[in-house]
């Protein structure tokens, strides 16, 4: 019996294929939209205007007090019939993951940019450079290093998240699954390789995480070029 079940695993390994690529376009969609996003959110969450203050905390607290889950049936469900938007679900998953992506990469940027001493924004305003020289120039470059292990947990997140996106009709690995289950009724062995699948996606994420967050605890500042 358990060579029959993995000789139907070997079988269906090209549809489990199918369904790990849609995952890992889903998860790249999402990540290049909540990396370009959240560096901009993460540019107004660190400003000192009070009205960009209340606006960012607003869209954050949105997206962290509401369940993912309810966002995408909000937007899958809800956009149709008050909007007449129906978006299918494969761009409502992009959307909503990506807007939440954005807020967790904007608060490891944020957090990168008000960790930097004062004197580096006021070296650069003192030469004359602009708001945007002064971010693309002096302050982002040496938040950089700062950010990107948070970032990457960020990532690590999403790709784990994507499996959200089969309860709105997204045939991705876990969907693929379920169809697999239904068709042969090897519950146990599919959903052992899905695990499987998830830990190779993710721990290596997890493990470079973890490795630029103790070279930079250990470094300290080495490394930083100062800009005054």
């Amino acid at each position: 019996m358990v060579s029959s079940g993995f000789d139907l695993l070997i079988v269906s390994l090209p549809q489990l294929g199918k369904g790990l690529l849609q995952t890992l376009t889903l998860a790249l969609y999402c990540i290049v939209c909540s990396t370009v996003g959240g560096l901009v959110f993460g540019v107004l969450r660190a400003s000192r205007r009070r009205w960009l203050g209340v606006l960012t905390r607003t869209y954050l607290e949105l997206f962290r007090s509401i369940p993912i889950l309810v966002w995408l049936f909000f937007f899958f469900f809800g956009l149709p019939i008050f909007f007449g938007i129906d978006l299918p679900g494969f761009a409502c998953a992009v959307l909503v993951l990506s807007l939440w992506g954005m807020t967790e990469v904007g608060e490891a940027v944020r957090g990168a940019l008000i960790s930097l001493p004062r004197g580096q924004k006021e070296a650069g305003q003192s030469i004359g450079l602009s708001p945007v020289q002064l971010y693309v120039h002096v302050l982002l470059p040496q938040a950089l290093r700062r950010m990107i292990p948070p970032v990457i947990n960020v990532y690590t997140r999403i790709v784990k998240t994507t499996s959200l996106a089969v309860l709105i009709g997204v045939t991705e690995i876990i969907k693929t699954g379920q169809q697999m289950i239904e068709r042969t009724g090897e519950s146990v062995l599919i959903y052992g390789t899905l695990f499987l699948l998830y830990f190779a996606l993710c721990y290596p994420l997890s493990v470079l995480s973890r490795r630029l967050e103790n070279k930079l605890r250990s470094g300290g500042e080495a490394g930083v070029r100062d800009f005054a």
